[in-house]
């Protein structure tokens, strides 16, 4: 079976969302980038939440998270999985988020995208490690899962509200 590795955070000392995937798949592995399949609607929400046309370029990608606060990350650092599909996944190493949160302090809310994502840090991170961010699970933005782009993109819009300063007081 394939030992697969995840990327390195993106995220710098104004993140103050961070979103976490499960682990990347392997049209995302392929490109190193995240969310890199075609279908996948990540990008599309990100720009969308904002009303801004979808970019195409990674490096214009990555710096309009940036520039919107929002860091990314996988819950998992490595795991076994012979495909893309998160029901395939085994063995996973979770990455180090006690580091993480210690070395950027502004995260005010962490967002699952998707179920695995949410399963994983629930059962091998814990909430007690969020302190006082805000925790929610979003839908996945993977092609393969049904709900409808324009209602991924409403249930999406809670992270507005955690990327201005204002959001300190929440």
């Amino acid at each position: 079976m394939n030992q697969v590795r995840s990327f390195k955070p993106i995220i710098d000392s104004g993140s103050r969302v961070l979103i976490l995937g499960s682990m990347p798949g392997v049209k995302s592995l392929e490109f190193q980038q995240y969310y890199a399949h075609p279908q996948n609607h990540f990008w599309r929400i990100i720009y969308g939440l904002f009303d801004m046309p979808c970019e195409t370029e990674y490096e214009i990608k990555l710096a309009f998270l940036k520039s919107r606060a929002i860091a990314l990350w996988d819950v998992l650092e490595s795991c076994c999985r012979p495909g893309s599909s998160d029901s395939d996944i085994s063995n996973g190493k979770v990455n180090d988020f006690k580091a993480l949160f210690k070395t950027f302090p502004n995260i005010k809310a962490v967002f699952s995208n998707g179920t695995k994502a949410h399963e994983t840090f629930r059962k091998n991170v814990g909430f007690e490690i969020l302190g006082d961010r805000f925790y929610r699970k979003l839908p996945s933005t993977s092609p393969t899962h049904t709900k409808k782009f324009d209602q991924k993109l409403k249930e999406w819009t809670v992270v507005l509200k955690y990327l201005s300063e204002k959001a300190d007081g929440l």
